[in-house]
């Protein structure tokens, strides 16, 4: 029991990373076609997260592995009832990827503008397919007690789905522009600080609204009522937000970025704290729900596989931390990449 407890947590705390990591990446191929004014802007732009996107994405398959080898049955049965969202975000996520080596091939504006519109598409549509998913897990997936899914697309685009997506849009752009001001220098930096700022208070509203919709439209809360001291995960998500605020008025970026990173964290718990002990509940009926304890693999697997996270995903994030590190100095027009 202690194990799938474990497991669960760190299924929790590696999607965390990746929305965390990849989050501003998204972020700002989202703002691309806005604060890329001219051609060196969105240079600029692919080049705030070049350097490390493709390293950002080893978070995304870290927990589709996790949730396969850990958990098969789940994976089995999400990968099957959200399989056409889960197919779009992989498509997108690789335009993108092939957006940013194609682009400067050759020099032409029509074969630019093409791979400029890969970029922003490749970037939103995963941003917001992530909060829809997300959101339905919350809220529940109808599929019946052989794991099949009752529904279509249209299904999971229903409003607290949709209010999903705004949401992990919203917290993702303001990640971005937080970032891209970190890398830059001059007129774009100004307008990603300008844009941070701007989308503050929106999200702001709709995270307010989040929370209040899912009182409604879940059962989140069951667990923060029956153990208060878990309200501590929504004041970390609260404080992140509003110290992301102060910071930006005190023009201290990087301390806001982090502020950002810890909005997320936050946000990521409150929904995976509230599905405990379920990994993919039921509308159906809760008796159909997938569990921590239901679903897993065997004791040993989980046991053996701690071993080696616990071993590999330090050494990875050292790694990460290094390199965020290397390509921490602001971006100039003679060492860019693209």
């Amino acid at each position: 029991m202690a194990l799938q407890n474990i497991w669960f947590l760190l299924w929790g705390l590696l999607w965390a990373i990746y929305f965390i990591t990849d989050g501003f990446d998204l972020g700002i191929g989202s703002l691309y076609p806005f604060l890329g004014k001219s051609d060196e802007d969105k240079r600029t732009m692919i080049n705030a997260m070049g350097p490390v996107w493709d390293g950002n994405q080893v978070w995304l398959l870290t927990a589709g592995g996790v949730t396969f080898a850990a958990f098969p049955l789940v994976y089995a049965v999400m990968f099957s009832s959200l399989y056409t969202a889960l197919m779009l975000i992989l498509f997108a996520l690789i335009i993108r990827g092939v957006s940013f080596e194609f682009r400067h091939k050759i020099d032409d504006p029509k074969w630019t503008k093409i791979w400029d519109t890969c970029i922003f598409v490749g970037s939103v549509l995963p941003a917001i397919l992530f909060g829809v998913a997300f959101a339905n897990i919350f809220r529940g997936i109808p599929f019946d007690h052989e794991g099949v899914y009752q529904g279509t697309l249209l299904t999971l685009l229903n409003p607290y789905g949709l209010l999903g997506g705004l949401l992990f849009l919203l917290l993702f752009l303001q990640h971005g522009s937080l970032w891209l001001s970190l890398r830059s220098q001059g007129p774009i930096h100004d307008r990603a600080i300008k844009t941070a700022n701007g989308i503050w208070p929106v999200l702001l509203v709709v995270a307010v609204v989040f929370l209040i919709a899912s009182w409604f439209a879940t059962r989140l809360y069951d667990n923060y009522l029956a153990n208060p001291v878990l309200f501590v995960i929504v004041l970390l998500a609260v404080a992140g937000l509003f110290g992301a605020k102060v910071f930006l008025a005190r023009k201290e970026i990087f301390k806001a970025w982090v502020a950002s990173a810890v909005t997320i964290i936050g946000c990521t718990f409150f929904g995976v704290v509230g599905l405990f002990p379920n990994l993919f509940p039921s509308s159906i009926d809760p008796a159909y729900s997938l569990t921590a304890h239901n679903a897993s693999s065997s004791p040993l697997t989980l046991k053996i596989m701690l071993f080696v996270v616990l071993f590999f995903v330090p050494l990875v994030l050292a790694y990460q931390i290094w390199s965020y590190h290397l390509f921490k100095d602001k971006i100039r027009t003679e060492d860019m990449m693209y």
